[in-house]
């Protein structure tokens, strides 16, 4: 059920769309573009997401401590944006929902991971 919760996380934090001037563009492409533009304050939040995204692929992602490390990495990004720009441009639905998607169901792949490591403990 975990790796279902972190599937799911991870495609909707994927599907995170960033409104631009012409057309939105998804929150992955804005991590690599920006992670590339030197000298900009947003390249370290965007170097942060994609360490916290690359986390979750590692052999170590049921580690309850580093699954918390990426959480906190991963929404520094948006946290940034958020900060950065005015909050009534984040009024849409295709920010709103996978932003909300990704906050529940990383929530819940950590409490399950929690719930499961305390389980194995007492055994």
């Amino acid at each position: 059920m975990k790796n279902k919760f972190r599937i799911i996380a991870l495609t909707s934090y994927l599907l995170i769309v960033l409104a631009g001037q012409m057309i939105g563009l998804p929150l992955i492409c804005w991590l690599i573009f920006t992670s590339f533009d030197f000298g900009n304050i947003d390249q370290l939040f965007a170097i942060f997401g994609i360490i916290g995204f690359a986390m979750n692929l590692s052999k170590w992602k049921n580690n309850i401590l580093l699954t918390i490390v990426s959480f906190i990495l991963m929404l520094s990004p948006v946290i940034s944006r958020l900060i950065q720009v005015p909050i009534e441009t984040f009024n849409y639905l295709a920010f709103q929902i996978p932003l909300s998607l990704f906050v529940i169901t990383y929530i819940l792949f950590i409490v399950t991971n929690i719930i499961e490591q305390k389980t194995a403990n007492t055994n």
